[in-house]
């Protein structure tokens, strides 16, 4: 938005926005389409390109709004998740979130790498920006179907999709600190991933527990105050955790995770707020990256698009799972299913700003094909999970 707009333009604007975008989830339901698409299509019309008219060219802006948004996205998520489903398939979640997020990285860099005029090391940075799913689409529309997956699938997706993020970043930050600084070595990625993980891990659950014992053991005059300490507990952590060394998005969600195993004064209050936290995060982020993309630029590469988006479905998606998920003791039309629930959602959007601020040569590029990558998915998969899940019988009737 160049030049200077009164606050009120913006904030009217900006209301008007979020409005939409509420009436669009309700839209969601009714037609089995992740909200996230609507959301996205109405910052697109709101757009520099579209009748809005609103010139929004902001990465880092953008990229700063996407984390935000993504760290509360991340901790709702974990308080949720309860841990008596998940820790049946924790090794094969955690397979999944990191040695399945590895090979689909490594999977679509080689074929960009064979049809793109990319290098490899910008190949590479394409297929990790790619290599992580969203869940929330998946049960988004599951629910709007009233289909419910049997065993343990449910745990299985929701403990992969909060966890593999994690695995993403380290690989997107990981290469472009290659693109920018040749001097950089593999022992030099490998001994920054180590440690990410570690103290992600370690901060995670440390501050989930200060973050029990902190909400019992304060006693505050007003009720609400309680949400907002929450927001400043977890703010805390993934900046904490990111100063000294650690993956923030990993920290964020396993303290979500342990916090939520716990009882702590006014628990059911703060499961409501960080829900509506949650779903205003995921408006404001969908929003900013609409606006974020200019839909004149992803009509020259349909083409390419497409030839990279059917791999990443076809191929990839499902050799990386069936090779995570060689030891588990899943049936094949379950394995079969988690092959298809390779949904991309916002996060690999808010990751190809990435390359955008680090001013990578081919960001341009990869910001657009990421996001057409993520539109055929949701487009393609979104639709059909119902039926899929129907067709390899995984599912039931009912509430996910």
């Amino acid at each position: 938005m160049h030049g200077a707009f009164p606050i009120e333009s913006i904030l009217l604007a900006a209301s008007i926005l979020v409005f939409l975008s509420i009436l669009a989830s309700k839209a969601s339901q009714k037609l089995g389409v992740p909200a996230l698409l609507l959301f996205l299509a109405i910052g697109m019309l709101a757009g520099s390109d579209g009748p809005g008219g609103i010139e929004f060219d902001y990465p880092r802006a953008a990229q700063y709004l996407g984390v935000s948004a993504l760290i509360f996205i991340l901790f709702s998520g974990g308080l949720d998740t309860d841990w008596r489903e998940v820790r049946p398939v924790l090794w094969s979640g955690l397979t999944l979130a990191t040695v399945g997020v590895l090979l689909t990285a490594l999977l679509v860099g080689w074929f960009a790498f064979a049809i793109l005029n990319f290098s490899w090391l910008d190949s590479l940075v394409l297929g990790a920006v790619v290599s992580c799913t969203d869940a929330a689409a998946v049960f988004a529309v599951l629910r709007a179907k009233k289909v419910s997956l049997r065993g343990h699938l449910k745990p299985l997706l929701e403990l992969e999709s909060g966890s593999n993020d994690a695995m993403a970043v380290l690989l997107t930050v990981g290469l472009l600190r290659l693109v920018t600084n040749p001097e950089t070595t593999m022992t030099d990625l490998v001994l920054m991933f180590v440690m990410q993980m570690a103290i992600g891990t370690a901060a995670g659950f440390a501050m989930g527990r200060a973050m029990a014992f902190l909400m019992n053991a304060i006693r505050l005059d007003y009720e609400g105050l309680y949400p907002v300490l929450s927001v400043s507990l977890v703010f805390f952590t993934y900046a904490a955790t990111a100063t000294l060394g650690g993956n923030g998005f990993l920290a964020v969600y396993i303290a979500g995770l342990v916090l939520g195993q716990h009882e702590f004064h006014a628990k059911k209050e703060l499961l409501g707020f960080h829900d509506v936290i949650a779903w205003l995060m995921q408006i404001i982020m969908f929003l900013t990256l609409g606006l974020q993309v200019f839909p004149s630029r992803l009509l020259p590469i349909i083409g390419i698009g497409l030839l990279i988006s059917g791999f990443l479905m076809f191929l990839a998606r499902p050799m990386a799972v069936f090779i995570s998920l060689l030891t588990s003791r899943l049936t094949l039309r379950e394995t079969v299913f988690i092959s298809w629930v390779g949904l991309r959602g916002a996060v690999p959007i808010i990751l190809a700003t990435f390359p955008l601020v680090a001013g990578n040569p081919q960001a341009d590029m990869i910001f657009h094909l990421v996001f057409f990558i993520v539109l055929t998915s949701v487009l393609l998969q979104g639709t059909t999970l119902s039926t899929v899940a129907r067709w390899l019988k995984v599912s039931g009737t009912g509430d996910t």
